[in-house]
């Protein structure tokens, strides 16, 4: 190839990467941009603003351990969903509707909100996650201390409501909580969340979830207690696990001693 072919295919090669890379930045921008709209959808929703406005973008920007761009990109997803809007002068304010509802009994969302219209629910999310200051302030953790993110959205006629649990929590106590959840998938990821959580905690509650009707959860509890084989009660789970009914549990348990 002449000389001048070689620095010209160079030269694109070199182009073709900057441009990949530059997509990938993008793309993860966005997932932490919707990320935060998400975490401050809830707040907005249950009234954490109560004065009605948002924090300065630089603040969100340092309270969750963003950048500008993604803070601002947040906030847009936001004010295309009605919930804020920005006013000159005065900040991003909130415009979000608040539906009534009575607080005398304890109900859920969907029997709570019933004449307004029908509750849905998608598990969007779920997995440990260091927590941003003011959720590690709120749960009384270290900045930064691993907690469980579970993203359930909840929309009221087809439009997002809320988040729920809409929030981090300690991770070890709301995964334990999540392996009862109704949804599988929320099941499994809360036993994969419990593979870096101390074994003193996590190995007793993996072992009864391998007594869980849905294999992809044993699988996932398997797995977390193949993490912490260094113990005897890890160990004995798995040895029980090596006769489940479904061949991946066994051959993952196997493997797993």
């Amino acid at each position: 190839m002449p000389p001048t072919d070689r620095s010209r295919d160079h030269t694109g090669q070199g182009a073709a990467t900057t441009v990949a890379a530059h997509r990938v930045r993008r793309r993860l921008r966005a997932d932490r941009a919707r990320q935060l709209a998400d975490l401050l959808r809830h707040q907005l929703l249950t009234g954490a603003f109560e004065n009605g406005t948002l924090p300065h973008e630089s603040t969100l920007a340092t309270d969750y351990r963003a950048s500008r761009n993604t803070v601002r990109q947040a906030l847009d997803l936001l004010r295309a969903e009605g919930l804020v809007e920005r006013l000159p002068g005065v900040g991003t304010v909130v415009v979000a509707e608040k539906y009534p509802h009575g607080l005398d009994r304890l109900m859920g969302l969907a029997e709570t909100l019933r004449e307004h219209g029908r509750v849905t629910n998608e598990v969007r999310t779920l997995g440990p996650a260091p927590a941003p200051a003011p959720v590690a302030e709120r749960l009384r953790v270290p900045a930064g201390a691993d907690v469980l993110y579970i993203e359930r959205l909840r929309r009221l006629n087809g439009l997002p409501l809320s988040l729920d649990p809409g929030c981090p929590a300690p991770l070890v106590a709301r995964a334990v909580a999540a392996l009862s959840d109704p949804a599988w998938q929320v099941r499994s990821g809360a036993a994969t969340a419990l593979s870096v959580a101390p074994a003193d905690s996590a190995v007793p509650a993996l072992a009864k979830a391998l007594a869980d009707p849905n294999p992809d959860v044993r699988k996932a509890a398997v797995l977390a207690l193949t993490r912490h084989n260094a113990t005897e009660q890890a160990r004995a789970a798995l040895a029980t696990a090596t006769t489940d009914s479904d061949a991946d549990v066994r051959a993952y348990a196997a493997r797993g001693l």
